[in-house]
């Protein structure tokens, strides 16, 4: 019998590691540190992209039984944080910041953490899956990590509207 990855202590894995990661791009960019900003948005993007695409495509619609439409919101919380990401490449395109880029910049990454610990609250829930249900969700996190695709990349290309 292969190994399979408990669902519900990888997702609060991948919560810990991008809270630590949004404090650290946090005051890289407070400290206008461009490349360490920069290098912090790669793993970022490496990180979310295959938790997101488990939450969206397998976690978030098992949920619905116990949070109903609330769901929905769980799915615009994910556009807010993938449009701040896109605007963060955007200004860590550049060679410097001005002091009101680096603090929105600063300001937007910190509004990811709301996110992370809102989400962070669905694995009390996750908990009530049926052992059938948390092999399928434990089947569908390795899955979308093998898979390894970077969140913007998944969002551009692989993400449907929901």
């Amino acid at each position: 019998m292969a190994t399979t990855l408990d669902p519900i202590a990888e997702f609060r894995e991948d919560h810990r590691k991008v809270r630590d990661a949004v404090l650290a791009i946090a005051e890289a960019l407070t400290k206008k540190e461009i490349a360490k900003a920069r290098e912090i948005l790669g793993v970022l993007n490496e990180l979310t992209g295959p938790h997101f695409r488990y939450e969206e495509e397998h976690l978030y619609p098992a949920l619905r039984k116990y949070l109903g439409e609330y769901v929905d919101q769980l799915y615009k919380e994910h556009d807010s944080v993938i449009e701040t990401a896109k605007v963060c490449v955007s200004l860590l395109s550049k060679d410097s910041l001005t002091d009101k880029e680096s603090q929105d910049a600063t300001n937007a990454a910190m509004q990811m953490l709301i996110h992370v610990s809102n989400c962070d609250g669905l694995a009390i829930l996750s908990e009530r899956f049926t052992p059938k249900e948390m092999d399928a969700l434990s089947s569908s996190f390795a899955t979308s990590r093998k898979a390894g695709v970077p969140l913007l990349s998944w969002a551009d290309t692989i993400r449907k509207s929901k």
